[in-house]
């Protein structure tokens, strides 16, 4: 699980052209963290930790990002499903999905840059003037750049775009474009027929290929590294946030991009994202740690939660049904299973010890799981409802933690993917309290 205000997208090895998009961001919270008070007491600790950390060696140097070939691929797939099904072109802004059939990394603004993927030919792209060079340069498939001038609509390019290729439709829309490119269309194509992309995009992205997988092996493996590293280098007095950035040089040292560092420390562990309140490393803290990167875009997200010092019976209680819990859902997994199934297994278990139910507190206020891949979080959801049939390629996050309010909480996450054989997890789970990297 990942706090969305902690987020910010970016990619490391081949996505440097999207970190321009956020590039203000970004040095504004690596400025955040490099201020980031260490705590009363702690300052030598913590800044040994950070020298320490940026002495890591990493470990994506075997990683290679998806092949032109593999992108070519994907779109032979989702045009066939287009043929299939008489539509006439998918429309794509940059995102997960524009980067998955295309390879082109980019960003949103006002400036627009799109793709129309016709059922048949080439890939359409359209894009300012003066950004031509840089997006050519990104494309992974052979594709049609049309441009536009400051003073130009980008929805007429794209509108005559479908009238060249005597695309009538219906389109269909990828589900996170904005609804102005949708307007601009239809003000230049009035008629045209849009419906939802769902049925095209996600049979696609929901299968990760043999080095989609990888990919996402040597990220969690980064995180996993990260986290022990972390926890090595604890130190009384220590801040949440000095905490999280001791964990963000260590990942970007191992290889990987951070995309989210949530730590939280006593009674911030109690809500799933935390709370606003300044919290510090003390004898008897319970620590939750729940960070991911990416690496050639692929995601890791993995929480651990452990007690700094001696834990005390409840936080051994409770850690050990979260445990328990983590592993029932990988237990229920099995090929053909609703996901949403693996939630109800688990959530009827934390019922059983007293907790809940459904969805109350105390208790496991979120869905045991999510997708992940070029996104943290993306369909399918092992959340209660979902009858999506598990199959070999899908993956997902496994955590169904456990929250008391204005006591402590216990999250453990770990990432998996299904196969015919049954799942296998990215990471090995926690072994116990006292050892749970």
């Amino acid at each position: 699980m990942n706090a969305p205000h902690d987020v910010a997208r970016r990619r490391l090895l081949g996505g440097g052209l999207a970190a321009l998009g956020t590039a203000l961001l970004s040095a504004g919270a690596a400025r955040r963290a490099a201020a980031a008070s260490p705590g009363a007491g702690s300052s030598a600790a913590y800044q040994d930790a950070l020298t320490a950390a940026r002495a890591l060696k990493p470990l994506t140097v075997e990683a290679r990002p998806i092949t032109a070939a593999e992108h070519a691929a994907r779109l032979a797939q989702v045009q066939a499903l287009m043929q299939r099904a008489q539509i006439g072109a998918l429309l794509l802004e940059p995102g997960a999905s524009l980067l998955y059939f295309t390879g082109l990394d980019w960003w949103r603004s006002e400036r627009i840059t799109a793709a129309l993927v016709p059922a048949e030919g080439e890939v359409l792209v359209v894009t300012p003037e003066f950004e031509e060079p840089s997006v050519r340069e990104t494309l992974a498939v052979p594709a049609e750049v049309r441009i536009w001038s400051e003073h130009e609509s980008p929805f007429a390019r794209l509108a005559q775009g479908l009238k060249d290729r005597r695309i009538h439709g219906p389109l269909a829309i990828e589900e996170t474009v904005r609804f102005l490119l949708v307007d601009g269309l239809h003000r230049g194509v009035p008629g045209l027929a849009v419906i939802p992309a769902e049925p095209l995009v996600r049979p696609c992205r929901m299968i990760k290929s043999p080095a989609e997988l990888s990919l996402l092996e040597v990220a969690n493996a980064v995180t996993l590294a990260a986290l022990r590293f972390a926890r090595k280098h604890l130190s009384p007095g220590l801040s949440a946030e000095a905490l999280g950035s001791i964990v963000e040089a260590a990942t970007r040292a191992l290889g990987g991009f951070p995309e989210f560092t949530l730590v939280l420390l006593n009674e911030a562990s109690a809500y799933p994202h935390g709370t606003h309140r300044p919290e510090v490393l003390r004898e008897g803290s319970t620590v939750l740690l729940d960070c991911g990167c990416s690496v050639y875009g692929y995601q890791s997200d993995i929480s651990r939660t452990f007690v700094y010092g001696e834990p005390n019976a409840e936080q051994r209680r409770l850690w050990a049904l979260v445990h328990r819990g983590q592993a029932l859902a990988l237990e229920t997994a099995r090929p053909g299973v609703p996901v949403g199934s693996l939630d109800d297994a688990v959530r009827s278990f934390y019922e059983r010890e007293g907790f809940g139910p459904g969805y109350r507190l105390p208790g496991l206020p979120h869905r045991t799981g999510h997708g992940i891949g070029l996104e943290g979080h993306e369909p399918p959801y092992l959340v209660h409802g979902d009858t999506t049939a598990l199959a070999a390629g899908m993956c997902f996050s496994d955590e169904p933690g456990l929250y008391i309010p204005g006591k402590f909480g216990v999250r453990l996450e770990d990432c998996w993917h299904m196969t015919e054989q049954g799942p296998v997890t990215f990471t090995p789970l926690a072994r116990s309290i006292e050892e749970p990297l």
